[in-house]
């Protein structure tokens, strides 16, 4: 029932995204319509707004290449792609390619549209300039950002469950306490609609009603009125054990709407203004402090660094709805496409600021820097996707000989740093503990 469910409500949600493809297509049996790449790849490039390469035609080799090229832009995103392999996908199993389409759903959706409640939910950040926080830290190892972003993964469930018992709450005793029972009534769809647009609902009506009676009239409302794709029916929720993934793709679909509405084109015209002058503020202060701080040592640069990300954390934060907007190239102005080309460049300079920061680390702290980060390059580095086993073992043994050189190192470092002199000759620190304390962590 589950997997029927999920494959009824993500082939539903899959369509409704193709709609908006410059070549609109539509999937009728997701497990052997997704085996060629090429919808795969129509339904990447619609969420990213970026082209993708492909294959143009469909023979094994060609459709194998596109399936490819997808799961290599997943990754490129930093998805961990779970026993996901393009063999499962060619052969359509069934828990392989809804996993799939589950981990697109939650990335691209979920977790983009719960980018905006993390200001008001007060959850931790893991928003559009994770790259930029993570540059005033040295890049963690691959263990570290997984229990981040699992950490990150409960938290944008949870926005999205604050966001809908909000909405409910507006209303009396309708109670949201998870993406399950808590919709088997109909009346926390009915309630958020009502929300949405007052007048479209009656409440009372619908408490006297069955949950089948409210759940076909939700949907109904939703798809005519909201325009929100129909990609549950009653029968799907109406049940002991509804299923929570299918429910979180239709409900976040609501907040959608909530987004939109709010964001009126005059309304996000005034935002991107103010983004892009909050943006070129910040550019102009960063090349003066490049410039203030060229003959300073390295513990005041660093210094310095830190006092400038801790501000522009802050900052940035009113700024995220219109930073982190889902919207694709296609669908952006040239004011919002000028944006985010600044906020790309603004990052890039930070990162870029960051490297030259740790290249200028004294010595020996310069070496066990990137000792550290070659390290935990080759921990985060996925190993290939190879279907013939002997290659797969000797690529695996390739990497142990390397990972094991490297380790050789490990105890000299750990002396070395633990042991190291953190003052110069005039007995002032050479570099910040905070610094000393992170690559201690690292290593």
């Amino acid at each position: 029932q589950r997997e029927f469910t999920q494959k009824k409500t993500f082939t539903s949600w899959i369509n409704s995204i193709l709609a908006k493809h410059t070549r609109p297509s539509v999937i009728s049996d997701l497990y052997t319509d997704i085996q060629q790449g090429h919808l795969l790849l129509d339904l990447l490039e619609v969420l990213s707004g970026q082209h993708l390469p492909r294959e143009k035609g469909f023979n094994t080799f060609q459709c194998r290449s596109n399936i490819e090229n997808a799961l290599t832009f997943l990754k490129s995103r930093s998805l961990k792609l779970i026993n996901i392999h393009v063999a499962d996908i060619i052969e359509g199993k069934p828990s392989i390619v809804l996993g799939l389409i589950w981990t697109i759903i939650f990335h691209f959706h979920i977790e983009e549209l719960a980018r905006t409640l993390v200001c008001t939910y007060n959850q931790p950040s893991f928003d559009c300039s994770s790259a930029v926080d993570s540059s005033t830290k040295a890049s963690r190892s691959a263990k570290k950002s997984a229990k981040i972003k699992e950490r990150w993964k409960i938290s944008a469930t949870k926005a999205l469950l604050l966001w809908a018992k909000e909405q409910c709450s507006l209303h009396g005793s309708i109670n949201v306490t998870d993406f399950k029972s808590s919709w088997r009534s109909g009346l926390a769809f009915l309630a958020i609609i009502q929300t949405l647009r007052p007048g479209l609902v009656d409440l009372e009506k619908a408490k006297a009603r069955s949950n089948k009676e409210n759940l076909k009239e939700a949907f109904r409302i939703a798809e005519l009125e909201l325009n929100i794709p129909r990609l549950l029916e009653p029968e799907d929720v109406d049940i002991m054990n509804p299923d929570e993934k299918s429910i979180m793709t239709y409900v976040a679909q609501f907040l959608q709407y909530s987004r939109d509405l709010c964001d009126s084109e005059e309304d996000m015209q005034e935002k991107v203004k103010e983004a892009m002058s909050w943006l070129a503020a910040q550019e102009k202060k960063l090349a003066k402090l490049l410039i203030d701080t060229e003959n300073e040592t390295y513990y005041q640069k660093y210094k310095e660094m830190m006092s400038f990300m801790e501000a522009f954390n802050q900052e940035k934060n009113p700024f995220l709805p219109v930073l982190s907007s889902k919207r694709s190239e296609a669908e952006l102005s040239k004011g919002q496409q000028q944006m985010r080309e600044e906020w790309d460049k603004l990052i890039s300079q930070i990162n870029k600021w960051k490297v030259k920061l740790d290249q200028m680390l004294p010595s020996p702290l310069d070496s066990i820097e990137a000792w550290l980060q070659e390290v935990e390059h080759l921990q985060a580095e996925d190993l290939p996707d190879l279907q013939d086993p002997f290659k797969a073992m000797f690529v695996f043994r390739e990497i142990i000989v390397i990972f094991k050189g490297l380790m050789d190192c490990f105890d000299s470092h750990l002396d070395t740093l633990q042991s190291f002199k953190n003052e110069d000759e005039k007995n002032m620190p050479l570099v910040l503990p905070e610094k000393l304390e992170e690559m201690k962590r690292r290593l």
